[in-house]
């Protein structure tokens, strides 16, 4: 057996994945599971757990690692179940030497092999190949979260906010384009936060630009989950001015009611996220927009969840990720007065309802048109605005144009015209 990862989470998680393997195998790590952890949600941890077991019941003679945020900020539980032989945090499980234990049998004091996060300054831009065989690659361009949001347990996962040096990306990102990616990903923990900690004025929107400029054969830019308030100048440059930056953004809203807001310690408003929205549609009239909103957060009452569900319609919200709140130990909202999680789950319902209408009408929006296609796996393909198209007779990596005739289950479908320009 190889090493094999088990992946939990956001799309910085599934990057990291690809060098935790890399990283284990060139240590000269085999016959390994390891589980690269989300701390999101309690729920995401109790998944995690249920995850340790399942592998050891397959894999009765392999070595199971657990790293990533859960395994950062709740180690000592990871540490104590039986079926671990290792925990790594969330810093050196991109090194290779952290899996040399492992590989050399070197006998450990204590199985939970954790440092503190928050003394971690720099995030080094690891360059891959490729993620097994994807049409898309995701580029870690930042880590780390100085924010302190009251729900929210990542900064002590992730530690201080950290930028990958833009040259690093951009080489990185070459590489991927060589290697006949045709869509890469930026992602990181609070990318809108790039750039400070490094020498000039980088930023985002720097950064966008520069890779657009020096990697002219890249098709397809996208950004991840944007908190929108920190949105620079050039970025939204780089929107009105190169089409190869994909019309889809995600935004780290949260909440549509400006007391929530408050009491989450965001730092935009109700108003703000409209304007924003608006000002990016102007700039790019195909513009559509995701978003993170959380259901029943603590004091969260029937008008302010009735804010949260308006905003779904007001600023045409399509891609939403809908999350029933929950408590995460050790945050200022796990003190506050909770809403009941029976009704927390009946409005997260409701906000997936609204959102799953709109984007409906999205889809039905393109019928008609020609789209830009990406082919993915499993007969699957996205648009430019990231709908899910039908290409059953397509090779992963074709980027064709089609014409879109109808929607089945949940997908678009469409007859292939040509490659597309």
């Amino acid at each position: 057996m190889a090493v094999e990862t088990l992946t939990f989470g956001c799309r910085l998680n599934a990057y990291e994945a690809a060098v935790i393997k890399s990283e284990a195998e060139k240590a000269g790590l085999d016959n390994a599971v390891i589980i690269n952890t989300c701390a999101v949600t309690a729920e995401a941890v109790r998944q995690a757990t249920q995850a340790v077991r399942r592998a050891r019941r397959d894999n009765p003679a392999a070595r199971i690692i657990v790293t990533g945020c859960a395994a950062q900020t709740e180690a000592r539980r990871f540490g104590d179940m039986d079926e671990v032989d290792l925990v790594i945090g969330n810093h050196d499980k991109l090194s290779a030497a952290s899996y040399a234990p492992m590989v050399l049998g070197t006998p450990l004091n204590d199985k939970v092999q954790v440092n503190d996060i928050m003394s971690v300054r720099e995030t080094a831009g690891h360059l891959i190949e490729g993620m097994d065989g994807r049409a898309r690659a995701f580029v870690q361009v930042q880590n780390g979260c100085d924010h302190r949001c009251t729900f929210c347990i990542i900064p002590f996962g992730r530690g201080p906010s950290r930028s990958v040096p833009m040259g690093v990306v951009v080489e990185q990102i070459k590489k991927l384009v060589g290697n006949g990616y045709g869509e890469v990903v930026l992602t990181g923990v609070d990318i809108t936060s790039y750039g400070p900690d490094l020498p000039g004025t980088a930023s985002l929107g720097r950064l966008v630009q520069a890779i657009l400029r020096h990697v002219p054969d890249l098709p397809r830019l996208r950004i991840s989950s944007i908190d929108s308030i920190e949105a620079d100048d050039a970025l939204y440059d780089a929107v009105a001015s190169d089409r190869r930056l994909m019309p889809h953004m995600h935004l780290s809203l949260q909440s549509g009611d400006d007391l929530i807001l408050k009491r989450m310690k965001r730092r935009h408003s109700r108003a703000d996220a409209l304007d924003i929205i608006a000002k990016l549609r102007a700039l790019r009239p195909d513009m559509v927009f995701g978003a993170d909103i959380i259901a029943g957060f603590p004091t969260e009452d029937a008008a302010m969840f009735a804010n949260s569900l308006a905003i779904v319609s007001e600023a045409d919200l399509t891609h939403l990720h809908v999350f029933s709140y929950s408590p995460r130990a050790g945050t200022p909202a796990a003190r506050m007065p909770q809403v009941s999680t029976s009704i927390a789950r009946e409005r997260a319902a409701l906000l997936r309802a609204a959102g799953q209408a709109r984007f409906q009408s999205l889809c039905a929006s393109r019928i008609g048109r020609i789209e830009n296609v990406l082919v993915e796996r499993g007969a699957v393909g996205r648009t430019e605005q990231y709908l899910p198209v039908s290409v059953p007779d397509a090779q992963v990596g074709e980027l064709l144009a089609l014409r879109i005739t109808g929607m089945v289950e949940g997908r678009l479908v469409g007859d292939t015209l040509c490659q597309a320009a």
